[in-house]
């Protein structure tokens, strides 16, 4: 796809009548609500329309007042098809026309793409043989269901390890949503699976004939049978074309290639279709979402109106600087400065540290200022890259018992592949740990839940765990062959962790280099964002010298969270970490950004650089009052070797005067507490208390 290069279209000047419809009397006054960009768009008459929202701009309100004028202009509700990204986004637009109207806006069919296909799929779904009681797969039951047909595929496992499930599932969804076929997405995002793609072709077409005989679709179906029913049943195309007369697309610049043309499909002969997006806020790429949809959209509909909306409501002046003085230097843009309401405020800052745990440090002595500042604390966040890079800050936290949760999923050591590591550490650390056991055993090919629990039992009866997994006899066991090969890999691997305790970061390595990585890309999603976690948790365990230690530490975090500390008995409030993505369409008071550093923000592995300077821009325009940019000076890599940083080029290429420039020092180490007085057990425990230390 050829992308423009600094599309500089500006809007068609149009005369626009904001004058009711004859014999009709306006419940809104239009003018006096909206700015005049806002207005526009509202009152523009039809056909193509591109709306550019900038962040903050007031995007929903337009698209709000948009269909409460339509309504207004005696536009049938039922002719109104307004497509979300979430279910509760188009409620609530909705709800908002509703009491601008004073009336129901339910009539109007508002949704997500996946929803809305639901709906004329229970209608129309028999023209592709479907009954309208067709049941409906969540992921779970698609990866379950993928992996039943990989096994009637493949009965036996091969020597090789094939995708499984959750993989399986993510590829076939990712070939569906954009349209490209499965060898490219293979070479491209699994190129370690590139000899099975004939494989895959046959599991995806039994899974397909599960569905089919199930009478089941998965949430991709919702989307292809859609686009199948207009492409293939003109007459319905036709009905659906001629009912829904306008149509208006939020957030257009994540729409997938699958969506954009049904929703080109969609359309009638009037082409009345307004999508509104952001192109410098399209950053879901590795999701499956278009970036050309916006940028072409002006080629496929010659002639669309072009609308701006630049006035920003929610940040202080030195932040929209900062952020209009980054996106600036993408070359493939629709080119926009967004203009404050607001004004005053101080340049955001821009802090180096000496090091990952002092930049960890410093965010933490800044939130606790805020606090005293009378700054909430659900009005600050923390936003990184990665979810690795919050591994030290909630250390941090932690230790300094101020409450957070993280948006961007579970907390860093309860992640799966976090505690399928940290298993093996466990049993080395304590071998009598049957879960620490169980769990690192199951990892291993053909070790289920029975077969494990027997070599439990032997292990346990021996006394000796470590000793007695070395000289496991299988065929006492009735082990299979390849139960028993699996059990003698674990006890060799157990071998050499053990040799490394006093090592626990090369002890992390060892596990993934003994085949968990291989796990990973094979059974989890998300791989290879899983694989930068444990090599996060790897560097983190390099700083310490003792195995208990380190799980000590982790134990800690788990128990941990601050919730009572800093904040009134019964509120639940909590700082919020969140990577990037998930931050989106959200804003704060106060934003951290850490981990500007060259190879981390943007990442080593990105392949698109414009991509990940959106996400810088994303990730500024979500403060509205304070903006803080942090980046460590010192990483030490996996040899205990520290490496110099060199910060973000999004963070060098800002001008000189845009920010204030902090320098962290090493804070000192903590003094120790006074001793208090002598702690009194409890009588419960009976006589001999008193010796216990």
């Amino acid at each position: 796809m050829r992308y423009p290069r600094r599309v500089a279209d500006k809007p068609a000047t149009r005369r626009v009548s904001i004058r009711p419809a004859q014999g009709q009397r306006r419940a809104v006054d239009y003018a006096a609500e909206l700015n005049p960009e806002q207005l526009a768009v509202v009152m523009h008459p039809g056909g193509a329309m591109l709306v550019l929202a900038g962040a903050g701009s007031g995007k929903t309100r337009t698209v709000v007042y948009r269909v409460a004028r339509l309504l207004e202009d005696r536009v049938d509700p039922g002719a109104i098809l307004l497509l979300t990204f979430t279910n509760r986004a188009a409620r609530e637009m909705l709800s908002r026309v509703g009491l601008l109207l004073g009336r129901d806006a339910g009539r109007v069919t508002g949704g997500t793409f996946h929803s809305v296909g639901n709906r004329l799929l229970r209608r129309y779904g028999d023209r592709l043989g479907y009954p309208s009681n067709y049941g409906i797969l969540d992921r779970e039951d698609s990866r379950d269901l993928m992996g039943t047909a990989l096994a009637d595929v493949v009965p036996s496992t091969p020597n090789r390890r094939l995708p499984g499930g959750a993989v399986l599932v993510e590829i076939y969804s990712f070939v569906i949503n954009t349209g490209r076929s499965l060898e490219e997405v293979v070479a491209s995002r699994f190129p370690q699976f590139s000899g099975d793609v004939d494989t895959m072709q046959a599991v995806f077409r039994r899974y397909l004939e599960r569905k089919r005989a199930a009478s089941v679709m998965d949430y991709d179906d919702l989307l292809l049978n859609w686009l199948l029913l207009l492409r293939r049943h003109d007459d319905v195309r036709r009905q659906l074309a001629a009912r829904f007369r306008h149509v208006l697309v939020d957030e257009y610049q994540d729409t997938n290639r699958l969506q954009a043309d049904i929703v080109d499909l969609s359309l009638g002969p009037e082409k009345n279709l307004m999508v509104v997006g952001d192109d410098a806020q399209s950053i879901y790429a590795f999701r499956g979402a278009e970036y050309a949809n916006i940028l072409t959209f002006p080629e496929r509909y010659p002639g669309c109106a072009t609308f701006r909306l630049e006035t920003n409501y929610r940040s202080l002046p030195p932040i929209l600087s900062l952020a209009n003085a980054s996106i600036v230097n993408n070359e493939r843009q629709f080119p926009k400065q967004l203009r404050p309401v607001r004004e005053g405020g101080e340049p955001p800052v821009l802090c180096a540290a000496p090091s990952p745990e002092s930049q960890a440090a410093f965010v933490a002595q800044r939130i606790l200022e805020q606090i005293d500042e009378g700054v909430p604390l659900p009005e600050i966040a923390v936003l990184y890259r990665n979810h690795s890079h919050s591994l030290e800050l909630e250390v941090e936290l932690t230790r300094r018992n101020i409450p957070y949760e993280v948006r961007s999923g579970l907390r860093f050591f309860e992640q799966r592949h976090v505690k399928d590591v940290l298993a093996h550490l466990r049993f080395v650390a304590n071998p009598r740990d049957e879960v620490a056991f169980a769990r690192m055993a199951r990892l291993k090919p053909r070790l289920g839940n029975r077969l494990v629990a027997r070599v439990w039992d032997s292990l346990a009866g021996s006394g000796e765990p470590l000793e007695a997994l070395s000289r496991v006899d299988a065929r006492a066991l009735g082990l299979p062959g390849a139960a028993a090969n699996s059990v003698r890999n674990l006890a060799e691997l157990v071998s050499r962790l053990v040799k490394l305790r006093s090592r626990p970061g090369e002890m992390v390595r060892e596990v993934v280099g003994s085949g968990y990585r291989e796990y990973v890309r094979a059974q989890l999603d998300n791989a290879s964002a899983r694989l930068e976690d444990i090599e996060q948790l790897a560097l983190f365990a390099d700083g310490y010298d003792s195995l208990n230690a380190l799980l000590d530490e982790v134990t800690l975090m788990n128990e941990l969270s601050g919730e009572d500390v800093t904040v009134e008995e019964g509120e639940r409030e909590r700082v919020t970490l969140s990577t990037i993505h998930q931050a989106k369409g959200l804003e704060w008071r106060a934003v951290f950004i850490v981990w500007l550093a060259e190879g981390r923000f943007p990442t080593a592995r990105a392949e698109d650089m414009e991509e990940e300077r959106r996400l810088f821009y994303v990730a500024c325009t979500r403060a509205k009052d304070e903006l803080i940019l942090c980046y460590p000076l010192v990483a030490r890599d996996r040899y205990r070797v520290d490496v110099i940083l060199e910060p973000s080029r999004f963070v060098a290429e800002l001008p000189d005067d845009s920010c204030q420039r902090w320098q962290v020092q090493e804070s000192e180490p903590q003094q120790e507490l006074p001793e208090g007085g002598r702690y009194e057990l409890p009588g419960f425990l009976g006589d001999g208390g008193d010796d216990v230390n």
